[in-house]
């Protein structure tokens, strides 16, 4: 017998997945290449059961800072957004060398907070998404981060992924953090941390739970997830919060076993 998770996903033919900094980030500091080669291979199973997935993918800035080691001490605007700039270029070389071995292309969309809120750049971005899908190519979005200084000081991804799943109309968003999903309380301050499996978000789950807290290197924390859950669940979409650092997760749930926190309701 199926578990929500697992039906949910099984179900799911469009599948945003997002990758937070933290899931591609090393204990050094540097871009983990195992991790997107590892999340690659996930997102290429799941094309091969006839899904379409998109990605959008933080990991820019630490990309950067492991090509270029010299500037890593340099925290100004202007350095991050050049950081941000190569690495960028890094993280789509290796996105692109692994899914090239299933002969999968990935495609790069940058944009900012403006584009969705301009009539004329959401189109294009729509029928960009939807032309790439239809050609089979894996699309990889992410914040336009060497233009854009909210994104580094202010925003996140998780934003930026429930404001694709509304556009594209998407079946289930996946965010890809470093924690096993929802606790009532921060587990790394709390040890009796009690993890929820599904919360509804048209009952009181959330009430008595403390999302307060982020990651070092992520701008996202707990409760932005929370509002990517409730922005996509206006639409009827779920979401699933998952712990990327665990190798082989999605397929894991595919196979029956119950991870993660599932979000649902909301409209």
């Amino acid at each position: 017998m199926q578990n929500n998770k697992q039906e949910v996903l099984d179900s799911s033919r469009k599948i945003i997945v997002k990758i937070g900094s933290n899931v591609l980030t090393t204990k050094e500091g540097k871009m983990d290449r195992a991790a997107i080669a590892d999340i690659s291979g996930q997102v290429i199973e799941l094309v091969k059961l006839g899904k379409q997935v998109v990605l959008v993918s933080s990991g820019a800035e630490v990309s950067g800072v492991s090509a270029v080691e010299r500037w890593e001490r340099h925290g100004d605007m202007n350095y991050k957004q050049a950081m941000c700039a190569i690495g960028q270029v890094e993280l789509m070389i290796a996105y692109k060398e692994n899914f090239s071995k299933s002969g999968l292309h990935v495609g790069q969309l940058l944009v900012t907070a403006n584009d969705f809120e301009n009539d004329s750049s959401t189109l294009h971005i729509r029928n960009t998404l939807f032309t790439l899908l239809d050609e089979g190519v894996v699309p990889i979005i992410n914040e336009n981060d060497s233009v854009s200084t909210e994104e580094i000081s202010l925003g996140d991804n998780d934003n930026l992924a429930a404001l694709t799943s509304n556009l594209w109309n998407a079946d289930l968003l996946v965010l890809m953090s470093d924690i096993d999903g929802l606790y009532d309380k921060s587990p790394k301050q709390h040890k009796d941390a009690i993890l929820l499996p599904e919360v509804d978000l048209n009952s009181s789950d959330l009430d008595s739970v403390d999302a307060s807290g982020k990651g070092v290197l992520g701008t996202g924390g707990m409760e932005s997830k929370i509002n990517a859950a409730k922005k996509v669940g206006h639409y009827g979409t779920p979401l699933l919060l998952v712990n990327g650092k665990c190798k082989g997760i999605l397929t894991d749930i595919l196979a029956g076993e119950d991870n993660g926190t599932l979000f649902t309701g909301g409209k």
